[in-house]
């Protein structure tokens, strides 16, 4: 099984498409969970052959490294972009007329709403992976704790 993709310096907070396109690779490993499940945990006839619970806990191990490098950078990049939306209220008091300050603040808070957005989209993949896991794995693997969706 391959490790989980570390690409938290691929995800731009500055560029929405970037964010998402980055968070898009973060998430193959949700996306491949079936296959990751068919190929690591035993089948009964293959139970004696493979030790299931330390496949299941390396698996649920590299599911939550996933989970919380995702939610750092979700979150990391809701503080930058909090921030330039402030920025830009703060200087939309002091320009009032000026148009291009109104444009780049409605497009910022935008992608603020777009961004948070995104953790509710992590809570639902998060969810269903881990419903995944548990109905291959709850016979192999039990976790002391589970991560709670968003």
């Amino acid at each position: 099984m391959a490790a989980p993709m570390r690409t938290s310096t691929d995800v731009p907070c500055e560029d929405f498409m970037g964010f998402q396109e980055g968070l898009k690779k973060m998430r193959l490993i949700d996306d491949r969970i079936t296959n990751a499940l068919n190929t690591s945990v035993p089948t009964i006839s293959f139970s004696n052959k493979v030790d299931g619970t330390k496949q299941c806990k390396h698996l649920y191990e590299q599911l939550n490294a996933s989970y919380d490098d995702r939610e750092q950078r979700i979150k990391h990049c809701l503080k930058v972009t909090s921030e330039k939306v402030e920025e830009l209220r703060k200087q939309k008091q002091l320009h009032g007329d000026d148009l291009q300050v109104a444009k780049l603040l409605r497009k910022e808070q935008t992608k603020l709403r777009l961004m948070q957005g995104e953790l509710g989209v992590e809570g639902i993949i998060r969810e269903r992976s881990l419903k995944l896991f548990y109905e291959r794995c709850r016979d192999y693997y039990k976790p002391t704790s589970s991560k709670a969706p968003l």
